[in-house]
């Protein structure tokens, strides 16, 4: 399926002490949902104020904000945006990466430049910088390396769970030492 990139079931785990972070629609959709519930019942109570009104009972601001949340959130939990299927796997074996409609790579540790965790306004990006591209091994599939920026590779860690602060630690565990 053009698109969407191998399930990591797919694909053999290099190690068998590998740590997987992957997207999780429900997890966006349960954060998005919580995030609906709380501005609703919080703005609710004071647009009925500013245009003159008493408001509605908490059970009918409840029961709006719920089905608003339920539709807004399931809408953007499985729309473009939402089904990211990204996923990332560390194991003692390498580093294996494969974002939105890419093929998985793996990269042994010894053959990574350098792997920064960062903030791009709202987002938090993965990039990992091979030494060598001739170094980068594609794991499965046809579709193509994840998308690059100069010579890292790049994945959106938005939607991924564990959070990117886990992948974080995993990768500072797994990573060697840089020499100064």
């Amino acid at each position: 399926m053009k698109g969407m990139s191998i399930a990591p079931e797919q694909v053999k785990a290099p190690a068998a002490d590998a740590v997987l972070f992957r997207s999780s629609p429900v997890r966006t959709f349960v954060a998005v949902f919580l995030l609906l519930m709380i501005s609703f019942g919080a703005v609710s109570p004071i647009v009925a104020l500013s245009v003159g009104g008493t408001g509605n009972p908490w059970w009918r601001t409840a029961l709006e904000a719920g089905t608003i949340g339920v539709l807004a959130a399931g809408g953007y939990a499985w729309s473009t945006r939402g089904s990211i299927t990204t996923w990332v796997r560390c194991s003692s074996g390498g580093l294996e990466v494969a974002a939105q409609g890419s093929d998985p790579i793996l990269l042994a540790w010894a053959d990574v430049a350098s792997v920064v965790v960062r903030r791009v306004g709202m987002r938090s990006m993965l990039e990992v910088t091979p030494i060598d591209p001739d170094r980068v091994h594609p794991v499965a599939g046809d579709e193509g390396w994840p998308p690059m920026t100069g010579e890292a590779f790049t994945a959106d860690l938005t939607e991924i769970w564990p959070g990117p602060r886990a992948l974080r630690r995993e990768l500072a565990r797994r990573l060697p030492p840089m020499e100064t």
